[in-house]
């Protein structure tokens, strides 16, 4: 079973960012070592999945090393080796898989498969347990929102294992791929999320009134006629995104503002390393307030959806975590709808948000403890899903 030490080394690379991490009993990270992408991909306006793998087979050597270097620990001190399964791109997934799986077997380790999804909740839960804090109260409402997934999770412990129950997703479009779909159309930068939040801020958010087509509640009608279901069986609270960029596009148009996104991305394509002052510089008010309502109705959708959920399942906390985790309104109103109710929010640190190999490792730690090992069929599966 390993040395005892606790230790996991967690491989991260589902999609653009290559990354590694010593973890010690699921709280403490001796190290946490990203490459990014990003300004790689930004030339495409996304990431191209093809130049994805090829980054990922470059770094994933490197980046170990490093990660076991700053860790200050041998390949020997480690008790397993964890690596994300799913969800994610084939190409990258596979990266890191085979890696994985070559170096367990060369020392004899255990190997975890971990869910994509499931560490983004467990960096917020790692982060706890490093400061000290006390845990929350279960069950937890997790809110996992990122470019490529915005779903609702409620979350239990039973024994050393976590299980999830799947009780929201978006029908379309991620909030964080609207957020980049939208900062596109205004003629700004990739990813969209730090330009859209760093602009929101000098607009009117009540300036352009976005409403959403509400998905209602749905209850699934095989518990309807069941006596006395369980506390929100059957009940979803889903997502749509693809009808507000519809909007924000309509309005560009509706509004005749092409031409000032023209010049914008012109503008800022001409320089080195724009930054958000550039970006607001070269913004009108009328461009700033469409920026700020967006960001407003996208958030206000998510909190409601969120909180509705928490309610209607008894969640005794919220965790929100994800790259849209980092969005400054998003912590703001959720930490405020928090304190009003009386019901504890937590986040992860703004570098923990987006993807990373800690959060991996600190999923693995219960999986580890409870035997969950993965076996040498393990493969990429790129649609995986969580609960």
């Amino acid at each position: 079973m390993g040395s005892g030490s606790g230790l996991i080394l967690g491989i991260e690379s589902s999609c653009d960012e290559t990354a590694a991490a010593v973890v010690r009993r699921g709280g403490e990270a001796l190290s946490n070592v990203v490459a990014s992408q990003m300004a790689l991909h930004a030339n495409y306006g996304g990431v191209v999945p093809e130049l994805a793998s090829r980054e990922h087979l470059r770094n994933i050597v490197p980046i170990v090393r490093e990660a076991m270097a700053r860790a200050g620990v041998s390949f020997a001190d480690l008790d397993a080796v964890a690596v994300t399964e799913g969800p994610g791109l084939a190409g990258a997934l596979l990266v890191g898989i085979t890696y994985a799986k070559a170096l367990a077997f060369g020392l004899g380790k255990p190997l975890i498969g971990v869910n994509h999804l499931e560490g983004h909740i467990h960096a917020v839960l790692m982060e706890a347990r490093q400061r000290g804090e006390v845990a929350m109260e279960l069950p937890l409402l997790a809110l996992v929102v990122s470019g490529g997934h915005t779903h609702l999770y409620l979350a239990k412990q039973a024994g050393e294992s976590w299980r999830y129950q799947n009780v929201g997703k978006t029908v379309d479009d991620a909030a964080g791929e609207a957020f980049d779909k939208v900062a596109k159309l205004l003629g700004l930068g990739y990813p969209g999320g730090p330009w859209i939040d760093g602009l929101a801020k000098l607009g009117n958010a009540k300036a352009v009134p976005f409403t959403f087509a509400q998905i209602k509640p749905r209850v699934n009608p095989a518990v309807v006629n069941r006596k006395a279901p369980p506390v929100g069986e059957g009940l979803r609270f889903d997502f749509s995104f693809s009808g507000i960029k519809t909007a924000v596009l309509r309005y560009v148009e509706s509004q005749g503002m092409r031409e000032g996104v023209e010049v914008r991305r012109r503008a800022l394509a001409a320089m080195v390393a724009p930054a958000i002052a550039d970006a607001a510089g070269l913004c009108d008010e009328q461009t700033l307030d469409l920026i700020a309502s967006f960001q407003g109705a996208v958030v206000g959708n998510l909190l409601r959806q969120a909180f509705a959920a928490a309610e209607a399942f008894g969640a005794r906390g919220i965790v929100v975590s994800g790259g849209v985790a980092a969005n400054r309104e998003l912590r703001e109103r959720f930490l405020g709808e928090g304190l009003k109710r009386g019901l504890p929010v937590a986040f992860p640190s703004v570098g923990m948000s987006t993807d990373n190999a800690a959060m991996i490792a600190a999923a693995a730690w219960p999986r580890f403890l409870a035997g969950e090992f993965a076996d040498e069929a393990m493969g990429a599966v790129p649609q995986m899903r969580l609960g």
